[in-house]
C-alpha cells in the first residue's frame, strides 16, 4: 500500500498537470506588475514626485516587465530552474529595495536609483513568465491558445490576489506593506515550486480539453469571489478578522485546481496499471530536449546567412530569430502593440490618479485598480479559450479578435476622457478586460506564425515596444498634460506632488490614448486580412498525430472516472 500511494505520489509531481498547476500559482507572483497604481501613490507622496517623474517610473515598470530578450535568450540553452532562480533574486532585490526607501530605513534613493529599482523589480517576471509559458507551449503545442490564456489570465489576477493576501496579513493601513510582499511571497513560492516546471515527454490523450475547462471553471469561481470581495470592502468596513478570512478563502481557491490534478493523475495511474503489460505505458522523460524537437528538422543550404533572412519558410514552421524580426507580420505586431498595447498600460498605470483627480476616496482606488486584475483575467481567459474556438470551428483569423481587443480598450478610455459619476468603476472593468484580451492573443499568433523552434525569443521581441509606446504616451501625453492643467489650477509642488483635481486633467490625454488604440486596432485587422489564409487550414495539424489511447483504453478511461465521481 505504501508503495503504490508513494508511486502515484511521484506521478501527481512528475505529470503534466502539476506542471500546470504549479505555473498557475507561479504567475500569480507575477501580477505586481499591475497593480502600480497602487503602491505608486505611496512612492508618490513619500518622495514629492510630481507626475511626469511618476509617469517615467511606470516606464521603468513597464520597461523591466516587457525586456525579457535576455530570459529569452537563456531559455534556449539554459534549463527553467536556471530562469527561476535569477528572477527570484532580482524579484527580492528590486522590491526590498523600493520598500526600505518608502519606509526610511534607508536614504532617500535618487530618483534614477529608484528608476533601476523599480525596473529590476519588475523584470524579473520576465524570468518566470519565459520558463512556464514556453514549457507548457511544448508540452500542449495544440491547445496552445488556451493553456496560455490560463496562465495569463492568473498573471492578470494576481496583482488582486496579492492585495487580497496583503490585507489579510498587514492590514490595509501601511501600502507600504504590499511593496514589502511583492518581494518575498512570489520569490519564495517560485524557489518551492520550480522543480516542476519542465519539458515532460508524454503522449496526448483526448479528454484533454474537458480538463482545461475544469480548470477554467475554478479559476472563474475564483475570479468571482475576488469581485464579490471588492465589492464588499468597497460597502462594509471590514475588520481585520474579515480580511485575514477573506484572503484564507482565496487560498483555498487558488489550491482548488490541485484536486483536479490529483482525479487526472489518479485515472491515468490505474489506466497504466492496467495496461501495463501493453505499449500504453506512460513515460515521463526529465531530459531538457531542444524545443525545436517537437517541429521538422531543419534544412541544411548552401545559401548565405543574410540571403536566408529574406527567404522565409512558411506561415505555421519555423522562422530563425531574424527571419521573424524581419518579417512583415513582425512588423504589423510591432506597430499594433506598440499603439495599442502601449496605450492601455498607460492607461492602466494612471487610473489611481485619474480616480484621485476625480476625488474619489482611497477604498475606492483601491477597488478601482483590483477590478482592473480581475477583469484583465476575465479578458486574458476569454480570448484563449474563445479565440481558440473561433479559429478551430470558423476559421477565423486570431489576429482579427486582437483588433476586436483594441477596440473595447479604446472604449474603456473615451469613458475615463468624458467621465460622470462612478464612470472609472466602468472603466476600469472594460480596459482591463480589454487589455487582458491583448496578451494570450500576442504570445499565442507569435508561436503560430514563426513555430516554437525559437519561440523564447520570440515571444519576447514581440513585447519589446511596448514600454516605449508607454513611455511616449506616459510622460509625452498624460504626464505633461497633467502637469500643465495642474500648473493653470495654481498648484504647486507640495510634500504631496503635484496634484490636479477635475475632469480636466486627463480629459485631453485619454482622449488622445483612444487614437493611439485605434490606430493599433487598424492594423491588427491589415494582419488578420494577410493571415487569413493560413487560418483557414488546420493550424495545428502536425500536432494532432500523438493520440495514444485505443478505444478499449478510452473505456477504462471513461469507466474511471465515473467510479470516481460516483
Amino acid at each position: 500500500m505504501g508503495t503504490k500511494a508513494w508511486d502515484y505520489t511521484k506521478q501527481v509531481i512528475q505529470g503534466r498537470w502539476f506542471s500546470v498547476f504549479a505555473g498557475l500559482i507561479m504567475m500569480v507572483g507575477n501580477g505586481s506588475t499591475y497593480i502600480y497604481g497602487t503602491y505608486s501613490k505611496v512612492i508618490k507622496t513619500e518622495f514629492n514626485y510630481s507626475q511626469t517623474q511618476l509617469s517615467i517610473l511606470g516606464f521603468a515598470k513597464d520597461l523591466g516587465s516587457n525586456v525579457g530578450i535576455f530570459a529569452g535568450l537563456l531559455a534556449e540553452v539554459a534549463p527553467p530552474w536556471v530562469l527561476f532562480l535569477i528572477g527570484s533574486v532580482q524579484n527580492f532585490t528590486g522590491f526590498f529595495l523600493i520598500w526600505l526607501s518608502i519606509t526610511h530605513r534607508i536614504p532617500q534613493p535618487k530618483f534614477w536609483q529608484m528608476f533601476l529599482c523599480v525596473c529590476l523589480g519588475t523584470h524579473s517576471s520576465n524570468f518566470a513568465n519565459t520558463a512556464i509559458m514556453v514549457t507548457s507551449v511544448v508540452n500542449f503545442p495544440d491547445r496552445r491558445g488556451i493553456i496560455l490564456g490560463l496562465l495569463n489570465g492568473y498573471v492578470g489576477i494576481g496583482g488582486a490576489i496579492l492585495t487580497q493576501i496583503y490585507l489579510g496579513i498587514y492590514g490595509p493601513k501601511d501600502p507600504s506593506n504590499l511593496v514589502l510582499l511583492f518581494a518575498w511571497l512570489p520569490s519564495a513560492v517560485i524557489l518551492v515550486l520550480s522543480f516542476s516546471i519542465r519539458p515532460i515527454c508524454i503522449h496526448k490523450h483526448p479528454e484533454e480539453l474537458k480538463v482545461f475547462y475544469h480548470l477554467l471553471y475554478v479559476s472563474v469561481i475564483l475570479a468571482m469571489f475576488i469581485l464579490f470581495l471588492t465589492i464588499a470592502q468597497k460597502e462594509v468596513a471590514f475588520t481585520r478578522r474579515g480580511y485575514t478570512n477573506g484572503a484564507a478563502v482565496i487560498v483555498v481557491l487558488l489550491f482548488l485546481p490541485l484536486v483536479i490534478v490529483c482525479r487526472e493523475e489518479h485515472v491515468l495511474y490505474k489506466l497504466n496499471k492496467q495496461n501495463e503489460d501493453s505499449s500504453f505505458n506512460i513515460s515521463i522523460n526529465d531530459h531538457q530536449k531542444p524545443h525545436s524537437s517537437i517541429t521538422t528538422e531543419k534544412t541544411e543550404n548552401s545559401r548565405s546567412y543574410f540571403s536566408k533572412i529574406w527567404n522565409k519558410p512558411e506561415r505555421g514552421e519555423d522562422f530563425s530569430i531574424l527571419q521573424a524580426i524581419f518579417s512583415i507580420d513582425m512588423t504589423l505586431i510591432f506597430l499594433a502593440t506598440f499603439s495599442g498595447s502601449g496605450s492601455a498600460l498607460t492607461a492602466i498605470d494612471n487610473l489611481g490618479q485619474v480616480a484621485e483627480s476625480l476625488a474619489y476616496p482611497s477604498e475606492a482606488i483601491s477597488i478601482i485598480v483590483s477590478w482592473v486584475s480581475v477583469f484583465n483575467f476575465f479578458g486574458r481567459i476569454f480570448s484563449g479559450f474563445i479565440s481558440e474556438n473561433f479559429m478551430i470551428k470558423y476559421k477565423l483569423p486570431r489576429p482579427l479578435t486582437f483588433a476586436v481587443a483594441f477596440f473595447i480598450t479604446g472604449i474603456g478610455q473615451l469613458i475615463v476622457a468624458y467621465p460622470s459619476s462612478g464612470s472609472v468603476f466602468i472603466a476600469s472593468i472594460v480596459i482591463g478586460f480589454g487589455f487582458g484580451m491583448q496578451v494570450p492573443l500576442l504570445f499565442t499568433i507569435i508561436s503560430e506564425l514563426f513555430g516554437l523552434k525559437h519561440y523564447s525569443t520570440l515571444f519576447n521581441c514581440g513585447q519589446l515596444v511596448v514600454p516605449i509606446g508607454s513611455y511616449i504616451l506616459n510622460v509625452d501625453v498624460v504626464g505633461r498634460i497633467y502637469d500643465k492643467e495642474a500648473l493653470v489650477d495654481g498648484i504647486k509642488l507640495t510634500g504631496r506632488g503635484l496634484i490636479c483635481t477635475g475632469a480636466h486633467c486627463f480629459n485631453g490625454s485619454f482622449t488622445i490614448l483612444s487614437g493611439a488604440t485605434l490606430f493599433g486596432a487598424i492594423v491588427m485587422l491589415a494582419l488578420a486580412y494577410r493571415t487569413r489564409e493560413f487560418y483557414k487550414g488546420d493550424v495545428y495539424k502536425k500536432y494532432r498525430d500523438d493520440v495514444w489511447i485505443t478505444p478499449t483504453d478510452m473505456e477504462f478511461y471513461h469507466l474511471d472516472k465515473k467510479k470516481i465521481r460516483d
